[in-house]
């Protein structure tokens, strides 16, 4: 009686050893460009999940939200807030065989990211409008914008006019499964009964975009278009399927804290453990719902740290991390408030950190005592890789 053939565990699902074969795959495999779903989206304050076709083998997902603002002031004023507009989509939250934080992040932390990740990509020339009397105060550098993307109304403008008004509204997030699309590290397996694939998506409620006085109102109407970008599963010499090696997650996690004082702050990192590399993480800090701007004044040393008090990386102000950061992702950040601890653009292989030996990962970043704080928080996102027996 022959041996039963070998079986590997990759993400929490069984597949023949035989299979697994990287080179094979990547010569033989198709990408695809696959429409998931394309829905009348829930509203403002509600929420849509979405079923994830379970076929090939999933890089990322795409969220087109196409719609209409309507501005109606009735004789009072309205304005849009610093979340206005990516944070229309308030939470993105996917999961995969059991594993429930994979991404689970804000639209602004998936647009920063997406700059971050893509050396080929930048918003620099992208004509947006961000503070001041709408429309706004124009800016070309830090928006996070896509060209061909609307944003109706501009970020953080006051006085919109609306009588009504109807703005057209165009914006698109891209969610990384896998880390990224040449070596299609964390990508998810999905061609399989037994793959539990679930896409959640928070979508802001009014006060959170808005800020309306009197009996002005806003409201907005449209449909989202979620798309796949998905790759075939080959046939090997056998006859059997052919798959690159999946036995990794790839997680993008967005925190929130309000220990936050004038002073050298230190924030331990949610979640760190044995078995997980630290690709890059990202924050910024709200000061009364207003990111701080990324600077010498309201940034003195900024760095991370590990262990008791060893310290690799350290820069003398905000400014210093500002520069490096633009250098590093042709996009000035920190217009939008984000400072950034890169540890992947160059050479993740040599430079990722492995939690497993670099403990009590924190982050270091000092607010001056001139800095007037209220209400202030600290948001950060982790992005990771861990083995699938690692878990979420």
């Amino acid at each position: 009686m022959p041996a039963p053939a070998a079986v590997r565990q990759m993400q929490g699902i069984a597949v023949p050893a035989a299979s697994v074969n990287p080179q094979l795959f990547f010569r033989a495999t198709r990408r695809q460009r696959i429409i998931q779903r394309t829905f009348t989206y829930a509203g403002l304050g509600l929420e849509d999940q979405v079923p994830v076709l379970q076929t090939g083998i999933i890089g990322g997902l795409s969220i087109r939200f196409v719609g209409v603002l309507t501005v109606t002031l009735w004789g009072g004023t309205a304005a849009t807030t610093h979340q206005w507009p990516y944070n229309l989509l308030k939470r993105c939250r996917f999961s995969a065989n059991g594993q429930s934080n994979l991404i689970n992040c804000s639209g602004w932390s998936l647009k920063a990211r997406d700059i971050m990740a893509r050396g080929d990509l930048t918003d620099r020339g992208v004509v947006r409008a961000i503070t001041g009397a709408h429309p706004g105060t124009a800016t070309q550098q830090g928006t996070l914008s896509l060209a061909s993307e609307s944003w109706g109304v501009n970020q953080a403008v006051t006085a919109i006019t609306g009588a009504p008004t109807n703005y057209n509204v165009d914006l698109n997030w891209n969610v990384p499964i896998a880390f990224d699309d040449v070596d299609l590290l964390g990508a998810i397996f999905a061609q399989t009964s037994s793959t539990d694939l679930n896409l959640a998506l928070t979508w802001a409620n009014t006060a959170e975009l808005f800020t309306l006085t009197g009996a002005a109102t806003a409201t907005l109407t449209g449909t989202v278009v979620v798309n796949a970008t998905v790759y075939s599963i080959p046939q090997g010499p056998d006859g059997g399927i052919v798959i690159p090696d999946l036995s990794a997650f790839h997680s993008l996690i967005e925190s929130r804290s309000t220990r936050v004082g004038n002073t050298a702050n230190e924030e331990r990192l949610a979640g760190q453990g044995v078995g997980r590399q630290l690709l890059r993480v990202y924050g910024r800090v709200f000061n009364n719902g207003v990111p701080l701007a990324v600077n010498a004044t309201n940034y003195g040393q900024m760095g991370w740290r590990y262990g008791g008090n060893d310290t690799p990386e350290v820069y003398p102000d905000g400014q210093h991390l500002r520069y490096y950061n633009e250098r590093l992702f042709n996009a000035d950040v920190g217009v939008q408030g984000y400072w950034v601890h890169d540890f992947a653009s160059e050479n993740a292989f040599r430079d990722s950190i492995d939690e497993g030996a670099a403990t009590e990962l924190r982050l270091l970043y000092e607010i001056p005592t001139a800095v007037v704080l209220t209400n202030p928080a600290l948001e950060y996102t982790q992005e990771t890789v861990f083995a699938g027996a690692v878990g979420a």
